[in-house]
């Protein structure tokens, strides 16, 4: 089973729109008017994870875009690009072509890494970050090394090393998806339902996403044993010099929240963490209210 990347222009009150930005094109929802504020989705998943927060961000006074990370949904699926450098330059060429100097970038998961880069890497266009379900990437990394916990909770990133299999999995039926919606979210919420399941299952099926994906991770793989990825990790233990929101699940099982500790060395200036007692990985569904409130309650300390 295929399915069209049109499936990813889901109605709802925001407009979609195709934007050329670093030698490729993305897809962007958006919605609002006022600050720019970008938001960056996680694996396995798409744009659509951010609706809750496009309606109360919107409605706060923000010009809410949230795009599909390049080899995801209605964006390009090139055969290359997919380390952490080309994605803070997408991240970045998509705030310019949208027609802004600057925006708060605000991931989770997958996009969550991607933001606690962006301070380091593209500084010019981040005016401040959040990032949801997602540490410090040296935090994150440490944590993987060292916590016995954390080394099984991130074990399917091994297993995305394989060539062929993942891919193969993830467009034969929605069982992979499903099985990683289900574990990474609280056993005591009510994500992910049916419904969410299909969504998500059949955007992985779009043609070279599942693919696409992997990419992301097996970058990280492949870059832990050659030069470039300690040269990574190296650049960006510099001081983050924007304010920063770190929210995470107190029942993630995919970031485990102890492993979340010690991300504020980074942050010499304006840091803040705010914990959701009873949410899980996906933190924009699971628990979209306290979400909305926090993000809507920092960004309005931003002046």
């Amino acid at each position: 089973m295929s399915v069209d990347a049109a499936f990813v222009n889901i109605d709802g009150p925001w407009e979609h729109r195709y934007v050329s930005a670093n030698g490729a094109r993305f897809h962007v929802a958006e919605l609002g008017e006022g600050p720019l504020v970008l938001l960056l989705h996680g694996f396995p998943q798409f744009w659509f994870t951010w609706r809750h927060q496009m309606v109360a961000l919107a409605a706060a006074g923000y010009r809410v875009a949230a795009m599909d990370l390049r080899g995801y949904g209605g964006s390009d699926k090139p055969p290359r690009g997919y380390d952490t450098y080309m994605a803070t330059l997408d991240t970045a060429s998509v705030i310019r072509a949208l027609g802004e100097k600057d925006a708060v970038v605000m991931g989770q998961g997958l996009g969550g890494w991607v933001a606690w880069c962006m301070p380091v890497l593209r500084r010019d266009v981040t005016r401040a970050i959040a990032s949801l379900s997602m540490p410090h990437p040296r935090v994150m990394r440490h944590a993987t090394w060292t916590d016995p916990e954390q080394r099984r909770a991130s074990s399917w990133i091994a297993a995305l090393q394989k060539p062929f299999v993942p891919e193969r999995e993830m467009a034969k039926s929605h069982d992979y998806v499903e099985n990683l919606l289900c574990s990474w979210a609280s056993p005591f919420g009510t994500f992910p339902q049916s419904e969410d399941v299909a969504r998500y299952g059949d955007a992985m099926m779009i043609p070279f996403v599942a693919h696409s994906a992997a990419e992301h991770y097996r970058w990280l793989g492949r870059s832990s044993i050659r030069p470039d990825g300690p040269l990574f990790m190296r650049r960006i233990r510099h001081a983050i010099r924007v304010p920063v929101l770190q929210l995470q699940g107190t029942d993630d099982g995919c970031v485990i929240a102890a492993a979340t500790h010690g991300s504020g060395a980074f942050v010499p200036g304006d840091y803040r963490q705010v914990k959701i007692p009873g949410a899980g990985h996906f933190l924009t569904e699971e628990a979209p209210d306290p979400v909305n409130a926090a993000l809507i309650k920092w960004l309005g300390s931003l002046g």
